[in-house]
């Protein structure tokens, strides 16, 4: 009896210590799996050609494209780029994960356009000039001179959960 009841002691540290150890990493797998998602809804709207005020499929602003890959993923965010940089937590440049949104200034008047990090130093947007597309984060042409900052908004949706 008395080594039923050890094993059982024994049997219930073993699982407390595995779920100590494994737990934390838990949220960042669910998190990490909706930034996927997240990044695969992004991309798979490319083409789809610039409307401004627009927030479907028959065509985008910047802001409406996130609003709307986010809703597709079960969350929502605020509809403006000035309202989506005052949410979530700022994030260095050097820092970004996919999922993040980026932010421009492409008026010379602060916040003006958003975008979608999707890894290897590329962003998805819903560009004036050419539709929903990707482009690199740091092209020195444009888009390089124009980022002021990231923002994540998926920490704070996987705690909600």
């Amino acid at each position: 009896m008395k080594l039923i009841v050890k094993m059982q002691k024994s049997v219930v540290i073993f699982a407390m210590a595995f779920l100590f150890f494994v737990a934390p990493f838990i949220g960042q797998a669910e998190a990490s799996s909706i930034a996927a998602d997240i990044s695969k809804t992004a991309t798979s709207l490319k083409g789809v050609r610039y409307s401004y005020g627009g927030s479907t499929t028959s065509g985008f602003d910047c802001s409406g494209y996130i609003n709307y890959v986010f809703k597709e993923n079960a969350i929502s965010v605020a509809r403006s780029s000035s309202s989506l940089y005052a949410s979530g937590t700022a994030v260095d440049k050097a820092n970004l994960e996919v999922g993040d949104l980026v932010f421009f200034n492409t008026t010379g008047k602060g916040v003006s356009h958003v975008g979608i990090y999707i890894g290897d130093g590329e962003f998805a947007h819903a560009s004036t000039s050419r539709g929903v597309r990707v482009d690199k984060l740091n092209d020195p042409h444009y888009w390089g001179d124009k980022y002021i900052g990231a923002k994540r908004v998926l920490d704070s949706v996987a705690s909600a959960d």
